[in-house]
């Protein structure tokens, strides 16, 4: 697939095999976009690595898809590296090979999932080299954004561009208080669309153009970025909590067979934090993983719940409608659940099996509960004994509209339980990187509870307070505030997508219509 004015080579050694260039380079910016998120923070390639993608759906002389695939394996399979530490599956019965299988296809599967929809957008980018460049550079960051947006609503959704510059760019993460995480994944690909265009307009004077917008543009939005980061909190006395947070470092292998084990570590851990002067205590995503509710007399850390009188925020199994959930259980002083929040977004094969009827005899035994946990309600709340808090539980700070509407709604402060075993550093680090956006978007204080790591606390405008070690049992003490402030995605959602989808729709009227009247003036 040669681009315009270009052949393919071929080496000596290899005179039988042709070596596609633009697939080559494609797959390195590819490569180059996968360094930008957490664990390595490499934000700024973000700003660069998807030019020379956009070069070649303009500058392709075939279909744009094969490129923009290669892209995207890149990118996503770099970025989604860490699900090999899912292997070996052998604690689960799963035999070695079978894990290695099973591994392989989850990568694989999530990476293509993503690469749908590059490929969806450099597929109609590919229709628009008749168009001015403005007017490109304007329809490619607004398709990506209403991509990622319409993706965000799918059962998979981990890797939108925006969560390249978590938490390393701060500022221009804060433009996600006007409209979500979406526009700046607009942003980015706007930057480097005017890259490619400075590229293909040289030796023109034009091109100086091109990159004096790049330039512009990047100053304005950090600007705006770094106004709003630079705004003072304000947080009041009264507002604030004393929440103790614990991570048990209990692996899920050990946990599921030995209860006595994990009973133990949170109980003490409760009392170790109730005794510095918590206020509530918040625990893990299936600290206690099994359906506790219905015995918790039977339990040691229900009666000292009643003994002490501290709540607690338990993350435990629930049972609804005759399936369990992935569960947060908000306890009062007295041990009576006055709140609850059940997973929405749930993992495929580890808490339900796609397409159940079909397939759940086939892979049934892949999933540690055994059987499919149904999903929570979109639009729950959670009650506590100091009003409304936004909760998520692990993937669901992937799903930024799931923080919005509780927040919207009266929630005051953040809530995650997570369980991030038996993956190492890297998914932890850019799940931290997802909490991260979700308190800035919000405008929230945010303490998120993992198993293994990495636990902490994470004030609205980003900053991470505190974090805990990598596999480590610990407990944390933190003052956190409530608060009501309303950004503008709080009160519109990503209003600025559906406006600059608008715009887009709007210069092709209009840019078709100049064209029409030219073609019939004559």
């Amino acid at each position: 697939m040669p681009l315009r004015g270009t052949t393919i080579k071929t080496t000596p050694l290899f005179s039988n095999l042709a070596v596609d260039q633009p697939l080559l380079i494609s797959f390195g910016s590819g490569i180059l976009m996968g360094l930008a998120p957490a664990p390595l923070n490499a934000w700024w390639l973000a700003w660069i690595a998807l030019a020379p993608l956009w070069l070649l759906t303009q500058r392709s002389a075939r279909s744009p898809w094969p490129v923009a695939l290669c892209w995207s394996l890149g990118y996503h399979g770099l970025a989604l590296s860490w699900i090999r530490d899912l292997h070996p599956l052998t604690w689960m019965g799963v035999p070695w090979l079978a894990s290695l299988a099973v591994t392989g296809f989850c990568w694989a599967a999530i990476t293509l999932w993503g690469s749908a929809l590059v490929v969806i957008w450099a597929r109609l980018m590919g229709w628009s080299q008749a168009l001015p460049a403005g007017l490109r550079i304007l329809l490619g960051a607004s398709l990506w954004s209403g991509l990622e947006a319409i993706w965000n609503q799918s059962i998979l959704d981990w890797t939108m561009l925006a969560y390249t510059q978590s938490p390393a760019n701060l500022a221009i993460l804060h433009l996600g208080q006007l409209s979500g995480p979406f526009p700046i994944s607009a942003a980015i690909v706007a930057c480097n669309g005017l890259l490619a265009e400075a590229w293909m307009a040289r030796p023109q004077r034009r091109a100086l153009r091109y990159l004096a917008c790049a330039a512009g543009l990047l100053l304005l939005l950090h600007g705006i970025g770094f106004w709003l980061s630079s705004q003072p909190l304000r947080d009041l006395p009264a507002q604030a909590l004393k929440i103790g947070l614990v991570q048990g470092n209990v692996p899920t292998r050990v946990k599921l067979f030995d209860q006595s084990l994990s009973s133990r570590s949170y109980l003490e851990g409760y009392r170790a934090l109730v005794a510095e002067g918590a206020e509530a205590v918040l625990t893990p995503e299936g600290a206690l993983p099994w359906l506790w509710i219905n015995r918790p007399a039977q339990n040691p850390l229900y009666v000292a719940i009643q003994q002490q009188g501290t709540p607690a925020w338990l993350g435990t199994v629930g049972w609804q409608q005759g399936k369990t959930t992935q569960t947060l259980f908000s306890l009062d002083g007295q041990g009576e659940v006055v709140g609850q929040y059940d997973k929405v977004k749930l993992v495929p094969l580890g808490e339900y099996i796609p397409f159940e009827p079909l397939l759940g005899q086939l892979i049934g035994r892949l999933s540690p509960v055994g059987l499919s946990m149904r999903p929570g309600s979109f639009n729950q709340q959670l009650q506590t004994p100091f009003g409304l808090a936004i909760a998520g539980i692990c993937y669901d700070s992937a799903f930024p509209e799931l923080f919005r509407r509780q927040a919207a709604t009266g929630g005051q402060f953040i809530l995650t339980a997570s369980n991030n075993d038996p993956y190492g550093r890297g998914l932890m680090a850019q799940h931290q990187a997802h909490d991260v956006m979700r308190a800035i978007e919000t405008s929230r204080w945010a303490v998120r509870a993992t198993n293994t790591g990495y636990s902490g606390v994470i004030d609205p405008h980003g900053r991470i307070q505190w974090r805990s070690g990598f596999r480590t049992a610990e407990t944390h003490l933190h003052t956190i505030y409530q608060r009501s402030a309303q950004t503008l995605y709080l009160r519109w959602g990503n209003w600025l997508t559906l406006l600059l989808l608008g715009l887009s729709l709007l210069g092709l009227a209009l840019l078709g219509w100049l064209r029409w009247r030219t073609s019939h003036s004559f």
